[in-house]
């Protein structure tokens, strides 16, 4: 006689799925909004992807060391490259990752397996899941779910970095903004359209959060591969708030920063410019931005650049199917007024 389970490794098979869609329907916990113990200034990272935002946060955290402040970094970017450049191209055993893994050989995560240091900097990736497998936003509130298990509140910084990704709008991400987990919020942008419509919606966002009552506020912007043009200079006078450093579009930076060198460093070319940098985002005070309109963002852009002067020509029935459009009599049935 044919049996339905021909094995009995299938039955295992459907209970360990089974189980597994079961785990997944479970929202997880809410990340906790209080104060933290400690006098710890988090403060959140937003722009455009491939922007420099990675770049700009490694030397900065790095120059901060050197300084003496005691630094956290967290990326929380699905790319989980915010670490890189910091150490030296190798990759950071992500938060998410290693979490699944220990969760498998039935082991809890310890601060070790998850945070790394260099030269004074201390850093971690929260990670996210394979393309197609999940959602990067529900991966950043189970990685920050973790931290808060791992003590985050009590942890004794003086500085708390976080990489996120700027033109993601999916709650995750807006995460920092909308439970008040930072201070405050620095944009990083360049003098092209596509950057700065995402820090726009940033300055958007945490406006919006602000009239429901949220406390954070943008402390400025950084200017990354300034090119001199001027967009997101006045970009930042127009929104109302300060530029804490402006970083040249220059061959050696690029160069440094594409073999994973530090340039962040006191005493050389360009630690001036880090230095500076982590002197204003120390003392920017965060402010409540005026978000432009999509047209005034656009007027910052020369017509020729961004296609003001195009003129938007409805498409007619001919356009679309070939043929002239015929009226077709309705269903409707139409009462004639009393």
């Amino acid at each position: 006689m044919n049996s339905r389970l021909p094995t009995t490794a299938t039955p295992m098979k459907f209970m360990q799925q089974s189980e597994l869609r079961q785990e997944a329907a479970i929202e997880p916990d809410a990340p906790a909004t209080g104060p933290v113990t400690k006098e710890t200034q988090i403060i959140a990272i937003y722009g455009k992807g491939g922007i420099g935002k990675s770049f700009t946060l490694a030397n900065l955290s790095y120059m901060m060391a050197q300084q003496g402040k005691k630094v956290l970094l967290i990326g929380c970017d699905p790319k989980s490259d915010t670490t890189s450049l910091l150490f030296g191209g190798r990759a950071c055993p992500t938060i998410i990752e290693t979490s699944s893994k220990k969760k498998l050989a039935g082991e809890a995560v310890a601060i070790g397996d998850v945070c790394f240091k260099r030269d004074g900097v201390y850093a971690m990736e929260l990670g996210g899941p394979e393309v197609g497998r999940g959602c990067g936003g529900r991966g950043i509130i189970h990685g920050f779910e973790l931290l808060e298990k791992l003590g985050f509140h009590e942890w004794g910084f003086d500085y708390v970095l976080l990489d996120f990704l700027g033109d993601v709008v999916c709650g995750g991400f807006g995460l920092p903004i909308a439970r008040d987990m930072c201070q405050k919020v620095i944009v990083v942008a360049s003098n092209d359209l596509q950057s700065l419509y995402v820090a726009n919606n940033v300055c958007s966002a945490v406006e919006y959060f602000r009239k429901l009552g949220g406390n954070v506020g943008v402390a400025g912007m950084v200017i990354n591969r300034d090119d001199g043009t001027g967009e997101a200079a006045q970009f930042a006078v127009e929104v109302g708030i300060p530029v804490l450093s402006t970083i040249p579009a220059n061959e050696d930076i690029r160069r440094k920063s594409a073999s994973y060198e530090i340039i962040g460093r006191p005493g050389t070319t360009w630690g001036p410019m880090f230095e500076e940098l982590a002197a204003n985002e120390a003392t920017s005070t965060p402010v409540r931005p005026k978000p432009m309109t999509q047209d005034a963002l656009l007027g910052l852009f020369s017509a020729s650049a961004v296609g003001r002067d195009v003129v938007l020509e409805p498409a007619t029935q001919f356009d679309m199917c070939g043929k002239t459009d015929t009226s077709k009599p309705t269903l409707e049935v139409v009462y004639d007024e009393v």
